[in-house]
Parts: C-alpha cells; sequence; structure tokens
C-alpha cells in the first residue's frame, strides 16, 4: 500500500519576542538610525505579528479570477507568485516566436566584482565578455546575469531551497511558491527574475570558477531552486499551498515530472587555479541534461585553468598571456550559437564543425 503518512518531529519552536526582536534590530545598529528607534520599535512589533501569524502571503486573489486552469478556483493565491507566472508566460510566447531573435542567457557565476570586497572584477566577467561578443556579432540577443550582484547590491538574495521537492514532487511548485515569505521577512528573491529570464532563452550559457572544488555559492543556490524546473507542479492549488498529504497523493497517483526548459542548449565554461574544473565542468552538464537541455556541441563544454599555481595577484595577466583559451572559449560561443540556430530551423551542417581547436592535442 502506498504510504502518504508525513513524517513530523524536526523543526524547533518559534523564535521568542526578545530573539526576534534582536535580529530584527540588527539591521538598525547604525547610530544615524537613533532618532527613529521608537519608530523602528512599532515596526518591529508589526514584524513580530506577521512572523506568529504566518503572513506569508499577505496579497492574495482567488485563483479563479485569474485563470480556469487551476484545482481549485477558491484557492487564494500568492499576488507576488501571479506576477512571476505571467511573467514567465511571456518570456515562453517571445521564446516560441520565429520572428524573434535568438536569446542567449549567460551565467556569471562568479561571487567577485570591483563592487564588493574583492576590489578587482572577476575573470569569469572577461571570459562572459568574450562570449558576449561572439553570440552579438552572430546577431543573437544576449543577456547576462552577474550572480556577483549577490554580494555587491545591497538587500537582493537567492534564497536557499526547502527541498519540497523531497516530500513530494507536486509540492514543488513552479515558479517556486516558497518566497517572497513576508512573515520571515525572505524579500527580494532574484530567483523570481532567474526563472523569466532562462524561460525567454534559446540557450544559455555557464561560465564559473571553482571554489574550493566547487561551485561559488551564489550558483548553487541557483541550481539548487531551478529544481521547480524539472518537474515541478505549476498549479498550488491542486496541493491548496504546501499541504504534503495532497502533494504526495498527487504523485503517487501518477506525476509527469514536466522539463520546464528542456530543449534549450547549453554550453559550460569553468576555470581555476589548481584543481576542480573537471569534475565542476561534469556536474553542471550532468545537472543540465538532466533538465532535458542539450549540450551544444562537443567543443560547448570547457575546463581550463587560468595561470596554474601561480600567485593569484596575477592571475588576470596569465589570462591575457593565454590565447589559447581565449579562443577555446570563443568556439564554445560559436558552437551554442550554432546549435540555436539548428534548434530554431536554420541548421549547419554540424554545431561546431566550422571551428578551430588552438591546442587540437
Amino acid at each position: 500500500m502506498n504510504d502518504v503518512s508525513v513524517r513530523k518531529g524536526q523543526a524547533g519552536p518559534p523564535l521568542s519576542r526578545e530573539a526576534f526582536g534582536a535580529r530584527y534590530q540588527e539591521r538598525f545598529v547604525d547610530p544615524a538610525f537613533d532618532a527613529e528607534r521608537e519608530a523602528i520599535a512599532r515596526l518591529e512589533a508589526i514584524a513580530f505579528d506577521a512572523y506568529q501569524e504566518g503572513r506569508k502571503a499577505p496579497r492574495t486573489v482567488e485563483a479563479g479570477s485569474v485563470g480556469t486552469e487551476f484545482a481549485d478556483p477558491s484557492y487564494r493565491l500568492s499576488l507576488d507568485w501571479l506576477a512571476t507566472r505571467d511573467r514567465i508566460a511571456r518570456a515562453a510566447r517571445r521564446q516560441a516566436d520565429p520572428s524573434l531573435p535568438s536569446r542567449v542567457l549567460l551565467c556569471l557565476g562568479s561571487g567577485r566584482d570591483d563592487g564588493s570586497c574583492a576590489g578587482e572584477l572577476s575573470k569569469t566577467h572577461r571570459l562572459g565578455g568574450l562570449l558576449r561578443e561572439v553570440l552579438e556579432a552572430g546577431r543573437f540577443d544576449v543577456d547576462v546575469l552577474d550572480l556577483a550582484t549577490l554580494n555587491s547590491e545591497p538587500l537582493l538574495a537567492i534564497h536557499p531551497c526547502k527541498a519540497c521537492a523531497s516530500t513530494a514532487m507536486p509540492l514543488c511548485h513552479f515558479p517556486c511558491s516558497c518566497y517572497p515569505n513576508h512573515a520571515t521577512g525572505q524579500t527580494n528573491d532574484l530567483m523570481a527574475s532567474i526563472y523569466e529570464r532562462l524561460t525567454a532563452a534559446h540557450g544559455v550559457i555557464f561560465v564559473t570558477p571553482v571554489y574550493w572544488s566547487q561551485a561559488p555559492s551564489g550558483l548553487k543556490a541557483m541550481i539548487d531552486r531551478l529544481v521547480c524546473a524539472d518537474g515541478g507542479n505549476t498549479d498550488p492549488t491542486s496541493t491548496h499551498g504546501k499541504r504534503a498529504a495532497e502533494a504526495k497523493a498527487l504523485e503517487l497517483a501518477g506525476w509527469a515530472y514536466p522539463k520546464h526548459l528542456g530543449g534549450r542548449v547549453f554550453g559550460v565554461v569553468t576555470h581555476g587555479d589548481a584543481s576542480g574544473t573537471e569534475p565542476l565542468a561534469a556536474a553542471l552538464t550532468h545537472w543540465l541534461e538532466d533538465m532535458g537541455l542539450v549540450r551544444g556541441g562537443r567543443l560547448a563544454v570547457l575546463e581550463r585553468f587560468v595561470g596554474y599555481m601561480e600567485p593569484y595577484a596575477t592571475s588576470h595577466d596569465a589570462l591575457d598571456r593565454d590565447e589559447a583559451l581565449q579562443q577555446e572559449v570563443r568556439n564554445v560561443a560559436t558552437s551554442v550559437l550554432e546549435a540555436v540556430l539548428a534548434m530554431r530551423g536554420d541548421r549547419p551542417p554540424q554545431p561546431g564543425s566550422t571551428l578551430r581547436e588552438p591546442r587540437p592535442k
């Protein structure tokens, strides 16, 4: 017999009034706020009330008033979620329109830029520039997603995945409905725009350094939050929000696990200075293929060292000298470009077949 029981007992007690207040007030330690302490205390009281009552989505509307595709038209959907859903739908229509230019999303995974503590732009940014030049020369629209903004811009985040899919796949909504959570202050989630931008793209190229043999934290957070694109549920009313038992029953009744980004072309560039480039490239490739994306030819995945075991302080100089690497990165862009053209009907002989490898061995 299928078991739809829901296991409980892990979560701890809610924060006390004092603990919540201490966390809330931490944002206002600057003496410049001293003149507004009473106002901040009033805001804190409102925020604690929202936390206690769990007002995750304080602005809602009945599902039946915005569409006929929902299982329960009386269930109230978050206006935030609906806005993201509508942007994704518009992006999908643009992506399917053959009269519009091809579009590639460049995702720069480095957490470093010259607007944060690092004080210098990243090599990832420079490699992305090479990719962009090739794509734009081919008359592609290029959308650059620079995850370093998570570190250099205020009040911006990719909030962590809560692993709803591991309870049951239908509990994981597409787009993700876990955020924003106004009751816990988890807002300004960059993923809302990332879902839209990936949907609008015909291809995507990930360019990333290796951080301690792994993907940088911002990129890994984005990867985790894209689980909803691989089998996620587009109808939160079918689970009445986050009712685990209902989601389990839906999955066990038969779930299609739709690949919402399937068919798009991908490329990958990983770079490092000592280790980890090959396993990270392999992990990203495996993840993208699992989601139903298509590798843009043999030369669309590249892993290389920049200034192997050399000082960090001269790494940009090492990149300047490595003209072969620069050409290999351009080849990734060309291979993805040709594969996108093939996907959209203007088929070349074979993606990447016209490219010259600077290091044939």
